[in-house]
């Protein structure tokens, strides 16, 4: 497993899952199954709810980031795209992101480990930090966001994550975050696992898990 060192935050608990897969990831179409999650009625083993929407926008607001709007955390947009049945399929390692984030109510960032320099740290962004977050060259503000580092800067967060780490066609190596908190016990423990399992399921290889408080 990477190591990430996590800046002190009395609200953060990150989930980590990291899995090599068994061919690049343009190669694995998501199976139906998996597909079948990104419904809102799905039969899932875990279910969102208001204090997880709550808690998730309270973990961001720490730094003095609005989770309002365009700014919000992921995991809502998810649930209007279901509810309106335009969730659909990208790729195996963001289609069961958006599965465990759509059903816990938890942001989810995936990273390809090939495109990420070490060291890793997650904390908030400065003042005046930004990254690209899609091929369109769309900038996001970070300032008091907390967000995934490497070498080169700010490179995922529970609202977008950088174009420059996203996964793609070739990719063989997922490092999966989930931003969860310890207002809700046992859920980012959860996710982490309900994802693993997922994963693993689909084929991946050498999977590896951890919370971090």
């Amino acid at each position: 497993m990477l190591q990430v060192h996590i800046e002190a935050h009395d609200l953060l608990e990150l989930g980590l899952v990291q899995a090599r897969l068994p061919r690049p990831l343009g190669e694995l179409p998501s199976p139906e199954w998996l597909v079948d999650f990104l419904r809102a009625d799905a039969a899932a083993p875990l279910a969102r709810d208001e204090d997880a929407r709550a808690e998730a926008r309270n973990l961001l607001r720490k730094g003095g980031y609005k989770p309002t709007g365009r700014g919000k955390p992921a995991s809502e947009y998810l649930v209007r795209a279901a509810e309106e049945g335009t969730l659909s399929s990208i790729n195996l390692a963001v289609d069961a992101n958006n599965a465990v984030s759509l059903h816990t109510g938890l942001p989810i960032s995936v990273v390809d480990v090939g495109l990420v320099r070490e060291p890793l740290r997650v904390g908030l962004a400065g003042e005046g930090a930004s990254f690209v977050f899609n091929a369109s060259g769309q900038e996001i503000r970070l300032d008091g966001l907390l967000c995934l580092s490497d070498a080169e800067g700010p490179c995922a967060n529970a609202v977008k994550d950088s174009q420059r780490t996203k996964t793609h066609e070739a990719t063989t190596e997922l490092l999966v975050l989930v931003w969860g908190t310890n207002a809700l016990p046992g859920r980012t423990r959860a996710a982490v696992d309900w994802y693993a399992e997922l994963i693993t399921r689909a084929g991946a290889e050498d999977v590896e898990t951890d919370v971090l408080p």
